[in-house]
């Protein structure tokens, strides 16, 4: 209109917004469900609901990564570092949404990755969960730490979402946990082996 003031009709774009402040939903500029892979998000609640099952197969793949120490060893854990990582960035990429932040805490998190959660929480959700137990910044999806909860108590060795994790060392980012956790055991399998000889 001439004097500035807008049409009747110019102010429908706003009416979304403005029926959110009335809720106290907060949606930031560019989060939408529609923009987030949908395939991804779907497999990564699949794996939080077959948590047990993840748990069964992971402790005999770590087993089975554990025999192949001697070959990681023999060929250098260095030079397996960029095969082994590609192909774990894949796996867990797929079933996790993995954000490869090279210290895994999938067994003790209900196989649900906190690097998920927006704010990159460690130890357990904001204080910002909102009622239906979605995310306060990413209103349509659930909290990762409540599929965490979920997730763990399916699992038999849940009380490990107990455990308080360390801050991420940001110098481990794109580098392959089944390999660092690997060299972990076997170096703790060494160690137990020499204590009695002392």
């Amino acid at each position: 209109m001439a004097d500035g003031t807008p049409a009747p009709g110019a102010m429908k774009g706003n009416a979304a917004p403005a029926k959110k402040a009335a809720t106290g939903a907060y949606t930031p500029a560019g989060v939408s469900p529609n923009r987030r892979n949908r395939r991804s998000y779907t497999i990564r609640l699949w794996a939080v609901r077959h948590s047990r099952l993840l748990e069964w197969f992971y402790a005999r793949f770590a087993s089975a990564f554990l025999l192949l120490h001697p070959l990681w060893n023999a060929i250098g854990y260095a030079r397996v570092e960029g095969p082994v990582t590609f192909v774990e960035r894949n796996v867990k990429g797929l079933l996790f949404d993995c954000r490869m932040c090279g210290q895994c805490v999938l067994s003790s998190t209900g196989m649900s990755c906190p690097m998920n959660c927006p704010k990159q929480l460690r130890n357990g959700p904001c204080g910002g969960v909102r009622a239906n137990g979605n995310c306060e910044v990413e209103p349509d999806m659930p909290c990762v730490w409540v599929q965490a909860w979920n997730g763990s108590q399916n699992m038999v060795h849940g009380d490990a979402i107990l455990k308080v994790q360390k801050p991420v060392n940001q110098s481990l980012r794109e580098t392959s946990s089944w390999l660092r956790v690997t060299a972990q055991a076997a170096e703790a399998r060494a160690e137990r082996v020499k204590e009695p000889q002392a």
